[in-house]
């Protein structure tokens, strides 16, 4: 029976290299550096900040000095009564203008880009922290699947152990038809769920190797990270709350969404105000006239009398756009509450488990001891089955394990602080 489940349980063992691409074990660290150098999902998020940096460009730069030159060949026929008979009437002209002072309507605009710009940033961390989740959770995925793959390969070796032994003794008459249908029906079903394990072996393997935006090389074997410590203190819960709903990156980019609505608001309101421009000018005329002059420099203010509704309606879709900001921060403040007091229930819910699991694995292993010493005895033949609950126990710990560390990164994700730090 030893040498049949050795045997057995190195399938698995080749099973879990199926293929990779030979770069050796991978770690969590460098799954979270791949995935963090090169994926389409944080390049996309980095792609609307720098938008959002071209943006806040483009309207800083929209009152700047404009120089513009003007030549202009031209040909006429000087009027009847015209004392200048000169016909060539071509010109050059250089032409400088700034705006001066807009009565606040450029400031807000800027204050508005800026704000986006600002809230661009912080989708971006919260998009990148997002996806280090995504790939620690396809990480912990493989590990589990190789773990239920193992309990139900050594499952299968204990189940054909025993019908082979029934189909002999079978034969000789000394087990039932019934008892051995039995048998084989439990292997077969035994069977059925380990196929299933193997699948997820893959299909974890795919998605992990998606996250990490290598797709045509599918990760073998994984290094298990170090076990976490579960007896410790659990933060208190005000604190974290008053931590997340300060630093979270999602409520810091709704922020600086209400602000840039608030601006954009400012602006609507100003747009049709006037302006102060300032013009300098220097010219050259080939039919110089008594209006024709080298050089001008002038203050113009405009001042629009008449806008009809333009005004009121742009500021009516501004004022319904900060309305729409100024919920959705208030809402993330209600999800953020939720989310944090259920991470925090669940660390609790961990710790109880995992103390329980202790005590657990403390009886399958006096267990197992007694079952190799019975079975050396002849005295029993459960072994296989101790060897199962083992194994077992090892995959509850394992759950319990990967889930505190999951818990423990989406807290700082929460605050802003996955990329500040290790992971555990």
């Amino acid at each position: 029976m030893k040498r049949t489940l050795l045997l057995v349980g190195g399938l698995w063992w080749a099973a879990a290299g199926w293929c990779g691409d030979g770069s050796g074990p991978l770690t969590l660290e460098r799954a979270l550096e791949l995935a963090e150098a090169s994926h389409p999902a944080i390049a996309l998020a980095n792609a609307r900040a720098v938008a959002a940096e071209a943006e806040l460009r483009q309207v800083e730069a929209s009152d700047d000095l404009t120089f513009s030159l003007e030549g202009r060949l031209a040909y006429l026929e000087p009027a009847r009564l015209s004392n200048f008979r000169e016909r060539n009437d071509s010109s050059a002209q250089l032409r400088v203008e700034k705006r001066l002072y807009d009565f606040g309507y450029t400031e807000a605009r800027e204050a508005s880009a800026a704000r986006r710009l600002e809230a661009a940033r912080a989708a971006l961390l919260d998009a990148r922290q997002a996806h280090l989740l995504k790939v620690m959770r396809a990480f912990f995925d493989v590990l589990l699947a190789d773990l239920e793959y193992a309990r139900d390969n050594e499952a299968m070796s204990v189940a054909f152990v025993r019908l082979d032994k029934a189909r002999q003794r079978h034969e000789l008459g000394r087990v039932s038809d019934l008892e051995l249908s039995r048998l084989e029906d439990r292997y077969q079903q035994i069977l059925v769920r380990r196929t299933a394990s193997e699948a997820r072996q893959r299909e974890t393997r795919l998605k992990l190797a998606l996250a990490i935006n290598r797709p045509e090389s599918l990760p073998g074997e994984l290094v298990e990270p170090d076990p976490p410590r579960l007896d410790g203190e659990l933060p208190d819960l005000s604190r974290l709350l008053e931590e997340v709903l300060q630093d979270n990156p999602r409520l810091r980019e709704l922020r600086a969404d209400v602000e840039a609505a608030e601006q954009a608001l400012v602006a609507a309101g100003r747009r049709y105000g006037p302006v102060l421009r300032g013009e300098v000018a220097a010219g050259a005329w080939n039919r110089e006239t008594r209006s024709t002059h080298p050089f001008e420099a002038a203050l113009v203010l405009e001042l629009p009398l008449y806008s009809g509704d333009r005004g009121d309606a742009e500021a009516a879709a501004a004022r319904s756009r900060l309305l729409e900001a100024q919920a959705r921060l208030d809402l993330s403040r209600h999800e953020l509450r939720q989310q944090v007091t259920e991470l925090w229930l669940e660390l609790q819910q961990l710790q109880r488990r995992a103390r329980a699991l202790m005590v657990k694995g403390d009886y399958r292993d006096l267990y197992l001891d007694r079952s190799r010493t019975l079975y050396d005895l002849e005295r029993a033949t459960d072994l296989g089955d101790a060897m199962v609950r083992i194994s077992e126990v090892k995959l509850e710990v394992a759950r319990v394990h990967y889930q505190w560390l999951l818990d423990q990164a989406r807290l700082r994700a929460l605050a802003g602080r996955l990329l500040q730090g290790e992971e555990g």
